[in-house]
Order: structure tokens, then C-alpha cells, then sequence
């Protein structure tokens, strides 16, 4: 769709979790799948960061990238990074994988509406297990990177189906 002021900007997702070697990547490569399986190349895009530093230029943890390559997935040229306050303005949804996670994106956000674009993951899963929390699987076993991805793929496909109304006719 093209605006009057020219092409509709994609809408811009970013996920965000500690180290952005777990969590985050494992959601950007589903809603990553998600955007390509459906066309949405350009009217959609995602990343991923950390809110701490100390994973910063290394690959996705070993057990995420086997969790997501075992269900079709590819992660292999993730480099973790973080996120950084400035990004607010670049991004429509900025979203979180636990409360600390939401507390220090809050925390940097400097207005009201980057406030708005912060959000808890399992906001989105209406068919949820009523916890709002994405565990951390860094300190489990490889079961536990199942687990959670099949919390972040049932989230993230929900998430993308309450956008993608919007996304189809070109609103962002």
C-alpha cells in the first residue's frame, strides 16, 4: 500500500531478553519464518537484542540453535547484541520475555509512547498457561530449550496473527 506520503513503513518488531543468546533469537527466527512463510517481507521486520551486554558479538547459545534447526528453523548467523534506548524510535514493539526484562526496557524508555511499546510476550498467547513469563532455559538442559520454544512459537504465532490484519492491508 502506498501512502499519500509514500510507502508504508514496515511495522518493526523487536525481541528482547537477557543475553539475546536463548529467548529472543528462538522468537525472531519463528516470527522471522512466520513473516517469510506469508510474503510479509517488506511490510514487516524483526530483530532481537539483549537488555545486558554480556553475550555481545557471539553466536546464539548451541542448544537454541539445535532446538530451532530440529523444528526447521535457522539461527546460525545470529550475533547477539543490545538493545540500545535510542532504538525506541526505530521500533513499533518492543517485546519482553520476563518482568525484569519489561522493568529495564521500561526503565529506558523515555516517553510515553516508547513506554507503549514495551510488552510481555505472553500477552499475546490467549491459550496461555496464565503465566506471563518466558523461563530462562540458560542454565537447564536441551528439554528445557524444547520447552520454551514451543512457548515462543504458540506467543509469537499469535502475535502475528493479531498483526497481520493490518500488515495485509498495509497498516502499520
Amino acid at each position: 500500500m502506498v501512502r499519500a506520503d509514500g510507502p508504508t513503513p514496515p511495522f518493526r518488531v523487536c525481541f528482547v531478553c537477557t543475553g539475546n543468546i536463548c529467548r529472543s533469537p528462538m522468537a525472531e527466527a519463528v516470527f522471522r519464518s512466520l513473516i517469510a512463510a506469508h510474503g510479509y517481507d517488506r511490510r514487516l521486520e524483526v530483530s532481537s537484542a539483549a537488555t545486558g551486554d554480556w553475550h555481545v558479538g557471539e553466536r546464539a547459545d548451541a542448544r537454541t540453535i539445535a532446538a530451532l534447526a530440529a523444528r526447521g528453523y535457522d539461527a546460525t548467523r545470529h550475533r547477539a547484541r543490545q538493545f540500545d534506548a535510542g532504538e525506541f524510535a526505530r521500533y513499533d514493539l518492543v517485546v519482553a520475555f520476563d518482568r525484569s526484562q519489561e522493568r529495564i526496557l521500561r526503565g529506558w524508555a523515555a516517553s510515553d509512547p516508547d513506554l507503549g511499546k514495551v510488552q510481555l510476550l505472553m500477552t499475546f498467547d490467549p491459550d496461555g498457561s496464565g503465566t506471563m513469563e518466558v523461563p530462562d532455559p540458560y542454565y537447564s538442559d536441551p528439554a528445557m530449550f524444547d520447552g520454551v520454544l514451543t512457548m515462543i512459537e504458540r506467543a509469537t504465532t499469535a502475535l502475528f496473527r493479531q498483526l497481520e490484519p493490518g500488515i495485509r492491508q498495509g497498516v502499520s
